[in-house]
């Protein structure tokens, strides 16, 4: 889909979710569910094939977050899958995320960890990021096993990467 396309859908994504008045749930719900569809390729195959009726399509929309998710994040993905753009879903959600952060003026910062981390390690990353980037950030916390163990951020142009992984390599290239 066109660069132009994908801004137009996360445009009406996000206005659609600021008008319902839950825009940082909603937000949160898409950014999720996103980065869930990247990693599971049964799920893009499903999703994106033409063969499988819209209606198909749906359900299973209906299914995995149906009492999961908000409604809205619900009907928004249902569309958008629905419409034959399932391919598009990360690139919209994406710029989705990028637009509500510019509204809150927040940047966007992107944390990947092998396990998924508790409310209090949130906060404290997000307070030691924001105090070595100088920015306001909106954290998104991605469970990613192939980190092994430590932290990878990405903030803008910038990649903070603490893994065990880049340590295990560092001390290879030195030896």
């Amino acid at each position: 889909m066109s660069d132009a396309r994908i801004q137009g859908y996360a445009r009406a994504l996000f206005e659609i979710a600021r008008a319902d008045g839950t825009l940082d749930e909603v937000e949160d719900e898409l950014f999720r569910f996103a980065r869930s569809y990247e990693s599971s390729e049964e799920l893009r195959t499903t999703l994106s094939d033409d063969q499988i009726p819209a209606e198909k399509r749906q359900a299973i929309i209906e299914d995995l977050l149906g009492g999961k998710a908000t409604s809205t994040t619900t009907q928004l993905v249902s569309m958008v899958v629905g419409s034959g753009k399932a391919r598009d879903l990360p690139a919209i959600v994406d710029v989705l995320v990028h637009r509500a952060s510019n509204a809150k003026q927040l940047d966007v910062a992107e944390v990947r960890t092998a396990v998924p981390l508790s409310g209090d390690q949130q906060d404290r990353l997000k307070a030691a990021l924001e105090n070595a980037t100088g920015k306001t950030l909106n954290l998104k916390a991605i469970v990613d096993p192939s980190v092994v163990g430590g932290v990878v951020a990405t903030v803008g142009d910038d990649v903070i990467d603490d893994s065990v992984r880049t340590r295990i390599d560092q001390l290879k290239s030195r030896l």
